[in-house]
């Protein structure tokens, strides 16, 4: 048994994000391409001898109890394996809340790993992720990180290359959103033909390693709902784009929006003018990072 293990959840942006449709089960079919980045949350997993699960946060809102993901994730394996020991969960949170980048389903996917390693379970990468499916969607896809194509109801995971990198420019405004209105708000069986991104397209940019191209075929269909109803989105679109952004757009549901640069003094001027310029007051958290493609060093197989 290994008693003590430190994890790095990584947040997510979406390159693409697509939906086709919503099922007569009330879940919707997407089309999306996700890219795990630089910026994560610190999960600290410690095995006690009090029984039970205990979760501290670095946050004073997020709970503490089974109404966090963590909490489910350790739960989850423990009730399955019959384990008796106890663990402490310290999560500390840097990847912004409700903010479009699942971070609270990449904190769940490093409890699901880190107790599989450290109480030797012996699962597979595959078989976690036919787990956190139940606690959330995103969640297979945040075990096996990098650079992938998810369909379905987000379960359905194809890698694909990693993508060129580069600086990433993350900006949160001081604004949250309920990814479950922006769904109800959508009306996805009503979307015109020339509402859907090119996820195809963008498929094709990435595995021809071309960011330029790839940054072209941006398109994110949540935008319709959320940027309508926070123009704040737009604003800091266009604050990239002016510092030079090859292009920028919002992830998931939101409200976080991310800007790709080539050049490393465009994305610290965007940086500057986001946390100095007028629209400071409006924005809640910057961050400057780059990708994070975990293939390269350890050939998907996951956290």
């Amino acid at each position: 048994m290994i008693k003590h293990m430190n994890l790095k959840a990584h947040g997510k942006i979406n390159l693409g994000l697509d939906v086709l449709r919503r099922r007569e089960d009330g879940y919707h079919e997407v089309k999306m391409v996700m890219q795990t980045v630089g910026l994560y949350d610190s999960v600290d997993l410690r095995v006690n001898g009090r029984g039970g699960i205990h979760v501290e946060t670095n946050l004073y809102y997020l709970p503490n109890n089974e109404n966090n993901l963590v909490w489910k994730a350790a739960d989850l394996l423990m009730e399955e394996f019959g384990i008796r020991e106890g663990l402490d969960i310290r999560l500390k949170k840097f990847i912004p809340v409700a903010a479009g980048m699942a971070g609270g389903s990449s904190d769940a996917a490093a409890v699901l790993f880190g107790v599989n390693r450290m109480f030797g379970l012996g699962l597979s990468l595959e078989e976690l992720k036919k787990r956190g499916v139940k606690i959330g969607a995103d969640v297979p896809y945040c075990l096996m990180r990098g650079t992938a194509l998810s369909e379905g109801i987000g379960e359905i995971l194809t890698p694909l290359p990693p993508v060129p990198q580069c600086r990433v420019l993350l900006a949160k405004p001081n604004i949250n959103v309920s990814t479950k209105w922006v769904y109800e708000n959508l009306r996805a069986n009503e979307l015109r033909p020339e509402d859907h991104p090119d996820i195809d397209g963008l498929t094709d940019a990435i595995r021809r390693g071309d960011l330029k191209e790839m940054a072209g075929k941006f398109g994110n269909v949540l935008e319709l709902v959320t940027e309508k109803r926070y123009p704040v989105i737009g604003d800091i679109k266009n604050v990239m784009l002016r510092c030079g952004a090859l292009n920028a757009m919002m992830s998931g549901s939101g409200p976080t929006v991310f800007g790709l640069f080539e050049n490393e003094g465009d994305a610290k001027k965007a940086y500057w003018t986001l946390r100095n310029g007028r629209l400071s007051g409006r924005v809640r958290q910057v961050y400057l990072t780059n990708f994070f493609n975990n293939r390269e060093v350890s050939n998907g197989s996951g956290l």
